[in-house]
């Protein structure tokens, strides 16, 4: 009977044995799919989920030579030197304020003032689009709107920094208490408004684009949060030259983030309190791994776009007749229209050197297209303000050649080909390190343009602080009679 009982006992053993085991394979069976699912979502977000910055489009990657897992990037140092604040392995869940490199306040203005422009129109109640889903997002226009699509670009990356399946740096955070933010962000989407909106239409006395920006100039001078500082520590898009042209001078102590500093008193826009931001190219992007070499480039120097400008754009008119004779020089009439684009990007990728001239204003979305084709800008434009020039050398990437100097009979071509095979190499893969930092694009990218954007505003918001704080020093000290 003792050996039953035994026997019994082993065979219970078993059967619980057995039953335990099986649980405990089905539950991390069960545990490793989900897990393999959310990391097979993740990658597929990472890869497909992307506007393509260059038509404004889905589905698209950022760039061909780009790991597909955003997680393997999301930890990298943007070129800046700031180590972008994404966790390791890519974040989950909304950005977290205080990991963040900037604290974000967007007013919710009416969508008359941003997304409406696009023709969007939400719910009842509803001010901004549902970024979670691609698909969903208002598309920018295209053409050369696209090149001061700014304000755009920078909206989507603070709306999606609190949509928990978006994965971002979290470079810049939105946050919804006024107290802690860094800085106020108005979501104005000024050059479109005056690109779609300047003209008179029917019997108004003032334009669409001049009642938005009276309406914003009152709306922000009624707010506490404007008061504190009279507005300096607000940030307006103006990219377009002549967006915001009226409210401009009516809210001149706010930061700025502008193409050029071109057309406006210094009070109102100045390097020591306005950010310089990119435009967005306009021709493709070039991969890393596809930009052709010098020696299979050519066409020494390649200049396509309006020639007859005004005021300081007249050298475009004298290099015409100075260089278009040359064998090995591209200079000619251009334009976006019909396949002129996609004209320029194959010029430019099959160039050795590009020229930016100076324009109706010192800049011009050509430097750009340049720089994503990896050729290498010679710039003509002594007035040009760069972006990010406080963290990036653009001698290491570009020449710069004075306007004076460059009407000179000869002096370009020469200057030009007398720059050696080695040195016109080592700009060319400087080129290509850099030029992530002029790409668009949503979700955003660790180091890309709107990430240094961002960068750009938070240096120059610790200018602002320094100077209220040393303004306040002695206030608490003050005797009331």
């Amino acid at each position: 009977m003792a050996e039953k009982s035994i026997h019994s006992k082993l065979v219970s053993c078993l059967i619980v044995s057995s039953m335990f085991l099986l649980i405990l394979s089905s539950y991390l069976h069960f545990q490793l799919g989900n897990n393999l699912s959310v990391f097979k979502s993740i990658l597929v977000n990472s890869s497909s989920s992307y506007f393509n910055a260059n038509d404004g489009s889905l589905p698209s990657g950022y760039l061909p030579e780009q790991p597909i897992g955003r997680q393997e990037v999301a930890c990298q140092t943007s070129d800046s030197g700031k180590r972008d604040s994404a966790s390791e392995g890519g974040r989950r869940g909304a950005c977290d304020p205080n990991q963040a490199l900037l604290r974000v306040y967007m007013y919710d203005l009416h969508s008359d003032f941003h997304f409406g422009l696009l023709d969007w129109s939400g719910s009842v109640n509803q001010i901004w689009p549902n970024v979670s889903n691609p698909s969903q997002v208002p598309r920018y226009p295209g053409g050369l709107n696209l090149q001061h699509s700014i304000e755009y670009w920078l909206t989507l990356d603070l709306l999606s920094s609190n949509t928990p399946n978006v994965m971002s740096p979290c470079t810049a955070v939105r946050v919804h208490n006024p107290n802690q933010a860094d800085i106020f962000f108005v979501p104005f989407f000024s050059s479109l408004s005056y690109n779609r909106h300047s003209k008179l239409q029917g019997k108004e006395k003032a334009s669409v684009n001049i009642m938005l920006q009276d309406k914003l100039v009152e709306f922000l001078k009624g707010r506490d949060e404007w008061k504190r500082l009279g507005g300096k520590d607000h940030l307006i898009v103006a990219h377009h030259p002549n967006s915001m042209w009226v409210a401009r001078r009516k809210l001149g102590p706010a930061m700025f983030v502008l193409a050029d500093l071109a057309r406006l008193p210094i009070e109102i826009a100045n390097i020591e309190k306005d950010v310089i931001a990119p435009y967005k190219h306009m021709v493709k992007t070039i991969p890393a791994s596809d930009s052709a070499p010098f020696e299979d480039r050519p066409i020494l120097v390649y200049f396509q776009g309006a020639i007859y400008r005004k005021d300081g754009g007249a050298v475009r008119q004298e290099l015409y007749y100075l260089l278009k004779d040359e064998k090995d020089v591209h200079y000619a009439f251009g334009s976006s229209k019909a396949n002129g684009v996609n004209e320029a990007g194959r010029g430019m990728a099959s160039s050795k050197f590009c020229l930016n001239i100076a324009g109706d204003t010192p800049s011009s979305n050509r430097l750009f297209d340049a720089i994503a084709s990896h050729c290498v800008p010679i710039i003509i434009s002594d007035e040009i303000e760069l972006p990010f020039e406080d963290v990036l050398d653009y001698s290491e990437f570009c020449i710069f050649v004075r306007a004076s100097d460059a009407v000179k009979k000869g002096y370009l071509l020469n200057l030009l080909r007398g720059v050696e095979q080695d040195k016109w190499t080592k700009m060319w893969e400087r080129l290509k390190e850099i030029a992530q930092n002029y790409e668009y694009q949503f979700p955003s990218w660790p180091g890309d343009a709107v990430n240094m954007i961002w960068e750009a505003v938070s240096r120059k918001i610790s200018s602002i602080k320094f100077k209220v704080h040393r303004k306040n020093r002695y206030r608490g000290s003050q005797v009331t009679h």
